[in-house]
């Protein structure tokens, strides 16, 4: 293959942006806009976790397409009023907001995301289904669920699995099995161990775009352990022709974008025809001495 019929790998983290990050990943002082064109130095992917929240004036959004080229990628998580509140029913209103908000970015969003909550069982399927059927088709769309028994329960992720390969909508997994394997060892990690769902590996692409979310520890060694079925699984999905996107997360992020090239680079060590990562800019200024 080549071209754009090259399969790609993105790599990112769970923000562009992060205090521990100035003056070492992004330059400080630095803008807002200045903090996103670096990040997209290090990495070429992003999860847009702050959508879930608000929905993004379109202004703001165009600015996010200005700071970035097109080749990036945000996944872009749907509004909570959207998924918990109204849990996907009488939200044509909200969704239609958010769909006209995003579109500046064009083609760099890479796919619009449903974090469903852990109370989204089996049972929901159905409605999952009418609210896929509602979608417009100029999007790619994936599905994040927390409910154990779409993992522990065959019949229940086969249901999952068959609704979604129908809409071309993948499942996201959020890989938390490294995280939760030994008991936390810092603040950061006692945080998360409160907060992160015990999720299971799961590594079954249902798409060519499969996307993947995975939880390390604060200690790079344990983290990079961890991760090493996860360059198995996209090494051979490259050699598919998929193009995966994985996320790497820490419980205190603050080594996240060097992480997330790390494990490119593992990739592509295997894949050595990948297409490489971009140069990250100085972050501090270039002198003769």
């Amino acid at each position: 293959m080549s071209g754009a019929d090259t399969p790609r790998l993105h790599v990112g983290c769970a923000m562009w942006s992060l205090k521990a990050w100035q003056g070492r990943f992004l330059p400080h002082p630095s803008t807002a806009e200045e903090r996103l064109r670096a990040y997209a130095g290090w990495c070429n992917a992003v999860e847009g976790n702050t959508t879930f929240y608000a929905t993004p004036a379109r202004a703001t959004v165009a600015s996010w397409a200005q700071q970035t080229d097109p080749d990036f990628r945000f996944v872009v998580k749907l509004p909570k009023p959207i998924t918990h509140e109204r849990r996907l029913t009488d939200a044509d209103t909200e969704l239609r907001a958010f769909l006209d908000a995003i579109e500046p970015l064009g083609p760099r969003t890479h796919a619009v995301w449903l974090q469903l909550p852990g109370s989204f069982t089996p049972a929901d399927v159905p409605v999952l289904a009418a609210f896929l059927r509602r979608l417009p088709g100029d999007h790619r769309y994936a599905v994040e669920v927390r409910h154990r028994a779409f993992f522990d329960d065959a019949r229940s992720a086969r249901l999952l699995e068959d609704l979604l390969a129908a809409a071309d909508a993948e499942w996201v997994p959020f890989d938390t099995v490294a995280f939760f394997r030994t008991p936390p060892t810092s603040d950061a990690e006692r945080d998360a161990w409160t907060k992160k769902p015990r999720m299971p590996h799961r590594s079954r692409a249902l798409t060519d775009r499969p996307i993947i979310r995975y939880l390390g520890r604060d200690d790079t060694a344990a983290t990079v352990e961890g991760w090493q079925p996860w360059v198995e699984t996209v090494t051979g999905w490259l050699r598919e022709g998929r193009s995966p996107t994985v996320f790497i997360h820490t419980p205190d992020n603050a080594d996240a974008p060097e992480l997330a090239r790390r494990f490119h680079d593992e990739v592509r060590a295997r894949v050595p025809d990948l297409r490489p990562l971009p140069e990250p800019a100085p972050t501090e200024p270039l002198t003769l001495f």
